[in-house]
């Protein structure tokens, strides 16, 4: 498939070259039997629908430029006013829906939206709140309308019906759309989009993973399906709850994957761990699936094996690592995981694979402050832990209306854009990346420096712990380093004493966790909304300096 200016052209030629191609799989309710039945839409019927979307847009308003709020549920609508919204020129704005209403409201008045394309209950929501009040000059219920003025999707098809689609410009540098990161670290921010980046992405999926045109892919976090049209893949969306991946019923999954005969599968950690763990205890054994795509946070070297057992003996599990502002930037292969799981239980943090051939992936002295231009003097040596940086053909540009933040995250390049990735890590004698935590988490105890994903690893690997999260409480520079630790068993408890004597013994074995001494012990560490499975470390802390009285620090010290 040759490439394209705008994201909506890929289906337009799915469209063409394979019309009655199965572009999705969507839920329909339920049948007698208790189990999800489907609703199926063809490559020419989603362009077509489309289509006549783009044309009833344009018609009230909603065309090139215009920034649309999008809040409607995982299914054919979404979809279909996603690639409208694309073949109108329009900018699709994306917001996770379980942020606290007051980081919602702080997003939309950032991205000043003129549009508000929502359910009824987003449309009620975001005008008793105060969403986007300032800038929404349209609204587009998907249902009923209440209230509240504006138009009906079903308004918008029959408007379109009666005009021709729009012929939006072809510049691949226009912005296609602003997605808002998870705010796993504070605020969530607009991530500027251009159409060259979702091409890029398309084609960098494709290479990393060889998928091929007519495979069955099942993504459980809904906005990765926008993939699959460029990819010439079929997307069955599967019936859960997009925000709550952690609680998805496996049951469904399974039946999903085998009834409609996946080839892939996206999901986030905590999904596979959950999904991995049922086909253990139930003995299922997933025959059709050749490759599981797994992102949001680190995958534990447990969840991989355990879920290598539910899978063909030839099917591969990988692991991309990037972020909302670059994606993917490195990959690596379950095995590789496994083979390495020694040096990460030994505090080496996690290695994430070897950056993809059109990245430029570089390691700079860590930095809280703005660098404006590069300079080779920022680089560290082959080996030492600092800010991974990375320049390539799907980094974003900025954030929407984030002016401070953008000079925070991005460095000058010679003509390029360098995003910071918050991350910090180290390369290897192999060339081989290894992720070590985020930057703004890491614990600065006087004059010792402690990363997350380090500390971490050494007490991931008690056969007692599911995880890990070093935090850190009392003053900003000097901080005494907590472990909270969340256990595989979580009821009846009794052996924490001898638990917490054998972590302090642990720690005196590796020098990454030398002299920490104090640990605690947490029911169950909060989230992102996302994939469920970021730590909120920030939120940890408060909780641990509230159970913990500060003690100095000094590092080396044995327990």
């Amino acid at each position: 498939m040759t490439a394209s200016p705008n994201i909506a052209d890929a289906l337009r030629a799915c469209a063409r070259d394979a019309p009655d191609r199965v572009a999705m799989r969507v839920p329909a309710g339920r049948g007698a039997d208790g189990k999800t039945a489907w609703r199926t839409l063809s490559y020419a019927e989603l362009d077509r629908a489309s289509d006549t979307i783009a044309a009833g847009l344009a018609q009230v308003g909603i065309g090139a430029g215009v920034r649309a709020v999008l809040m409607v549920r995982q299914g054919v609508a979404f979809f279909e006013l996603m690639f409208g919204l694309f073949k109108a020129g329009a900018v699709p704005v994306l917001v996770d829906p379980g942020i606290a209403r007051a980081a919602l409201k702080e997003c939309l008045a950032e991205a000043q939206p003129q549009a508000f394309i929502g359910i009824p209950l987003a449309q009620a929501a975001s005008l008793l709140f105060g969403w986007g009040r300032a800038s929404i000059r349209t609204r587009v219920t998907v249902g009923r309308r209440g209230f509240w003025s504006g138009h009906t999707l079903e308004e918008l098809r029959a408007l379109g019906a009666q005009a021709a689609p729009p012929q939006p410009g072809s510049d691949p540098e226009a912005l296609a759309a602003i997605l808002f990161t998870s705010g796993s670290t504070g605020v969530p921010k607009g991530v500027e989009y251009t159409h060259r980046n979702f091409l890029s992405q398309v084609e960098l999926i494709r290479e990393a993973f060889g998928i091929r045109a007519g495979e069955v892919d099942l993504p459980t976090f809904p906005p990765f399906a926008l993939f699959d049209p460029g990819l010439g893949m079929t997307s069955v969306i599967p019936d859960m709850d997009p925000t709550r991946p952690a609680s998805a019923d496996p049951r469904r999954l399974i039946d999903a994957l085998e009834r409609h005969r996946c080839t892939t599968m996206f999901g986030s950690p905590a999904l596979l761990e959950n999904l991995a763990r049922h086909a253990q205890d139930n003995a299922v054994q997933l025959g059709g699936l050749q490759r599981v795509i797994s992102a949001g946070a680190p995958v534990r070297p447990d969840v991989v094996e355990r879920a290598y057992r539910m899978l063909p003996g030839d099917a591969r599990i990988w692991t991309p690592y990037g972020a909302t502002e670059c994606l993917p930037v490195a990959v690596i292969e379950g095995r590789e995981i496994l083979a390495l799981r020694d040096r990460t239980d030994a505090g080496g943090g996690i290695c994430v694979g070897r950056p993809l051939a059109c990245n430029l992936v570089r390691v700079i002295r860590i930095d809280d402050a703005e660098i404006a231009e590069w300079s080779d003097d920022l680089l560290v040596p082959a080996g030492a832990i600092g800010e991974i940086t990375v320049a390539g053909p799907t980094v974003s540009r900025g954030y929407f209306g984030r002016e401070p933040a953008t000079r925070l995250a991005k460095i000058r390049d010679a003509g390029r854009v360098v995003h910071r990735m918050g991350d910090v890590g180290y390369f290897d004698a192999e060339g081989r990346l290894w992720y070590c935590g985020r930057k703004g988490q890491r614990v600065i105890a006087g004059a010792a420096t402690l990363y997350t994903e380090t500390v971490e690893g050494v007490f991931n690997a008690h056969p007692e712990v599911r995880r890990s999260a070093l935090v850190g409480v009392g003053p900003q520079t000097h901080r005494m380093p907590v472990v909270c630790i969340e256990l595989r068993e979580r009821r009846r408890f009794s052996g924490w004493p001898r638990l917490e004597s054998e972590l302090r013994a642990l720690a005196s074995q590796h020098e990454v966790s030398r002299g920490i001494r104090a640990f605690i012990r947490h029911r169950g560490f909060p989230v992102d909304i996302r994939h469920n499975a970021k730590i909120d470390r920030e939120r940890l802390a408060l909780w641990a300096a509230q159970r913990v009285p500060h003690q100095p620090f000094a590092a080396g010290d044995r327990a």
